[in-house]
């Protein structure tokens, strides 16, 4: 396992963006875990308690029918599994897809029995059978670690995941306009967060503002939104 060193991170990030080449240094964080999943120094071990509490309300499956009229749910940059597999103890029919190879290697070691399907695939760039087919797509933490255009495009793909009257779920670090524009991850303010209404035409559903318990502390946004139309 290598130590994570933040200054050499955001020095390879920003050349990898500088590259226009913005998604090739993600395996190299899971490839420095070596096996352990634990060694992840981003993952939480643990499923979001905003998207925990929204399934407690939203479960996937409705009371006394076949298991094919369980709801489909597709997590972003999956990780090390901990969302995926919350989707799935509620019912959900979930695929989990990340773009590193590593990340998919560790959710199968650490889930070896898991009932939702780990794939690698590329948000930029995934199964046209997955256009509109999912009740449920949830992201976290990806938006902010891309650059310029690639933020747009992954905002977009993430809307178009998404079938009618289904609802997306989405998890980043918040900042206000003008500020931290030099950060790596760079945290999403108001008005880009809110292109999935204003240009992607869903419904924001509710949305929450709230600082993290890191000391310091950090503010992140949690919002949910509905597409009503197709």
């Amino acid at each position: 396992m290598k130590e994570f060193d933040p200054i050499a991170y955001k020095k390879m990030v920003k050349e990898h963006q500088e590259n226009d080449n913005p998604t090739a240094w993600f395996d190299s964080i899971y490839t420095d875990a070596q096996g352990d999943y634990k060694a992840v120094f981003w993952a939480d071990l643990e499923p979001s308690p905003y998207l925990v509490k929204w399934l407690k309300e939203n479960p996937g499956f409705i009371e006394n029918t076949p298991l094919s009229k369980q709801k489909k749910a597709i997590v972003v940059g999956c990780g090390v599994g901990d969302d995926a597999e919350a989707l799935s103890e509620y019912g959900y029919e979930v695929i989990g897809f990340d773009i590193s190879k590593e990340a998919i290697n560790l959710c199968k070691k650490r889930y070896p029995n898991s009932k939702v399907k780990y794939l690698v695939a590329d948000l930029f760039d995934y199964d046209k059978q997955w256009f509109q087919n999912f009740d449920v797509v949830y992201e976290c933490n990806t938006i902010q670690v891309l650059p310029g255009k690639y933020r747009i495009q992954a905002r977009i793909a993430i809307s178009n995941l998404l079938k009618k009257h289904g609802h997306a779920l989405v998890s980043c670090r918040s900042r206000k306009k003008g500020e931290q524009e030099d950060d790596i991850p760079l945290p999403l303010d108001y008005d880009e967060i809110n292109k999935f209404v204003i240009d992607d035409n869903l419904e924001e559903i509710s949305f929450l503002a709230y600082d993290d318990t890191q000391v310091p502390s950090i503010p992140h946004f949690f919002a949910i939104y509905k597409k009503n139309k197709e």
